[in-house]
């Protein structure tokens, strides 16, 4: 696997990329989820949710685990520790892994996640997320991009990365980032992305331990 480091401001960001052979099966697996009405009902923890979204469906863990998912999280998680503190993690649990469905004029509101680690990537993506009502010349359209929050804005110091969807890209961040997702519009197809919390070693978590005193 590849891998980017990102630091846009304090915490280090991951980049990677999901294999193809997993998104074909998670979206497969999610596409027959949408046609079986009683399931997906009960799997649907959308009003969970911080953001208003049309689905949110948790993965079943043992599917996460034969198709190789939880697999790729743990050896990103392991290069990502590794890459950012130069120290290996000997513990990866899991907690959560889910999908999100999001449509036009849809959001998620800035919020973080449980855990240590976390991620979000992307399962589909619309030709198009829409653009300004008025013209703004150069600048980008913030509708259905990630964005990662941090701290305020400084003095060579940047507190948003701004991340434009992409099929198979993934990335890996501290679970206490803020991020947050906005509408996007001018299209009927659908915005896939795919999520997870996880635990990794306190030892290495918990930076303040070797100020402790025992």
């Amino acid at each position: 696997m590849t891998y980017k480091i990102y630091k846009p401001f304090g915490p280090q960001i991951l980049e990677t990329e999901i294999p193809s052979e997993i998104i074909l099966k998670i979206n497969e697996y999610i596409d027959n989820l949408v046609l079986d009405e009683e399931k997906s009902k009960k799997q649907n923890l959308g009003k969970q949710l911080a953001g208003d979204v049309t689905q949110e469906f948790k993965l079943e863990p043992d599917f996460a685990k034969s198709i190789g998912w939880i697999d790729f999280l743990a050896k990103c998680t392991f290069d990502y520790i590794f890459k950012a503190t130069n120290k290996k993690i000997t513990k990866f649990n899991v907690i959560d892994t889910w999908v999100v469905r999001q449509f036009k004029n849809e959001f998620n509101p800035a919020h973080w996640h449980g855990g240590h680690i976390s991620g979000a990537g992307f399962l589909k993506v619309p030709k198009t997320l829409g653009n300004f009502v008025q013209d703004k010349g150069d600048k980008n359209f913030t509708g259905g991009t990630l964005n990662l929050l941090h701290g305020t804005r400084q003095f060579l110091s940047n507190s948003i990365f701004q991340i434009k969807p992409k099929v198979g890209h993934f990335y890996l961040f501290p679970n206490y980032m803020m991020h947050t997702v906005y509408p996007f519009k001018g299209t009927e197809e659908e915005r896939r992305s795919i999520s997870f919390n996880a635990f990794i070693d306190e030892t290495v978590h918990n930076v303040y331990a070797e100020y402790v005193k025992k």
